[in-house]
């Protein structure tokens, strides 16, 4: 049996009934095949899992020729949503990517990829390292946080935002002054905004090591 349809299965298992409900029983009988089998080509959940992992870093998807004559500051970002819109396809195997650091051969090229360009923006090399890092637990953390299972559904905010209204404004001026923006805000558009957040801080370290070289 391949290794790659095990993989594939198991993801697709877990989109459906999410991490602690998959057990190699039940990915060997959608594969009407036996744990021993699984076991010839993983040691264990554990791996299985990490691989998962890895196959979710594969379908991150951003062509070199989308990026051709972007600014740094833009390529990251294309780079960044594409992240984030593969980690909103796979809600209930999200926080698999904050278990360990992947090192698969998907996560080797794409830290490969933003890495590179970072540097071949001028961004020197421990800038670019950590700028790369940044990024990576910005997306994954928002990502868990506002996709993972047991987020808040659309009807949960309404419900917030009742709650932070019906707060004494006395005792919470400020919270009950932004209860509707703290509540209402689409996630993508919250997301893009702590995104270019990060960007800024970026471009500031980015110039003010340019100044100190020049």
């Amino acid at each position: 049996m391949d290794a790659g349809l095990i993989v594939e299965t198991a993801l697709r298992l877990i989109d459906e009934v999410g991490i602690q409900a998959l057990t190699l029983r039940m990915l060997a009988d959608t594969l009407n095949s036996g744990t021993a089998t699984l076991y010839r080509h993983f040691n264990g959940k554990d791996e299985l899992l990490a691989l998962v992992a890895d196959r979710i870093l594969g379908e991150v998807r951003v062509p070199t020729e989308k990026l051709d004559g972007l600014s740094w500051r833009q390529a990251v970002a294309v780079a960044a949503d594409a992240l984030y819109g593969t980690l909103c396809r796979h809600p209930n195997a999200v926080s698999l990517l904050a278990v360990q650091v992947p090192v698969g051969p998907n996560a080797l090229r794409g830290r490969e990829r933003l890495i590179a360009l970072f540097l071949s923006h001028g961004f020197p090399v421990d800038l670019a390292a950590r700028a790369y890092t940044a990024i990576g637990h910005y997306v994954i953390g928002f990502a868990i946080q506002q996709h993972g299972p047991g987020t808040p559904r659309p009807e949960d905010q309404v419900q917030l935002r009742d709650y932070y209204h019906s707060l004494d404004p006395a005792a919470f001026p400020a919270t009950t002054a932004a209860a509707d923006e703290l509540t209402s805000v689409a996630l993508h558009d919250e997301f893009r905004f702590g995104l270019d957040l990060l960007l800024d801080g970026l471009e500031k370290a980015g110039h003010g090591l340019s100044q100190e070289r020049g």
